[in-house]
């Protein structure tokens, strides 16, 4: 029953990337809207990886039901091996960051929640206490992992599936 999973994900693999994707964009959206965790500079980054990655996915699903071919099946697996190793890599830089192994960006902001009209005129003005959250803190940890950690891990699972199913489609 197992195999047969593990078959049918490698088989389908633009959808699962695509779910995956779609699944830690929601929960990065799950920890601002619901958690309050406003994300930084880095973690917007993180962000468009998986946009990225949901876009190929989708072009790949759509061109192999056109083209029909295990060649380009595969090289889009690959693009997304590629992708998700950039991501991890990304990751792998932020957490760096917070556990203070090498200074973060010198541009480090986020969205910090709906701003108000007091709060532009403050901002016009110079008076602004808004503070947008920083790249070398970990907002939250689990595991001794922040974020930016689990993404590592997630990320490299995902690109090292994209590589067995790239391998796998070009028998």
């Amino acid at each position: 029953m197992l195999k047969r999973m593990i078959r049918s994900c490698l088989g389908n693999w633009p959808l699962v990337a695509f779910l995956a994707s779609a699944a830690m964009l929601a929960t990065a959206h799950a920890f601002e809207r619901f958690g309050g965790y406003a994300p930084c500079y880095l973690c917007l980054k993180q962000r468009e990886v998986f946009w990225v990655a949901m876009a190929v996915s989708l072009a790949a699903m759509i061109l192999v039901r056109v083209r029909s071919g295990p060649r380009i099946g595969a090289a889009f697996n690959l693009l997304l091996a590629a992708i998700f190793l950039f991501g991890a890599g990304l990751a792998a830089y932020h957490a760096g960051a917070e556990w203070k192994w090498w200074p973060g960006p010198n541009v480090c902001g986020g969205g910090t929640g709906s701003l108000q009209a007091s709060d532009l005129t403050a901002l016009m003005d110079g008076t602004a206490k808004i503070r947008p959250p920083a790249c070398d803190t970990a907002a939250w940890v689990f595991l001794g992992l922040s974020m930016a950690g689990w993404n590592v891990l997630i990320s490299l699972k995902l690109a090292g599936w994209s590589l067995v199913a790239a391998l796998k489609g070009r028998k």
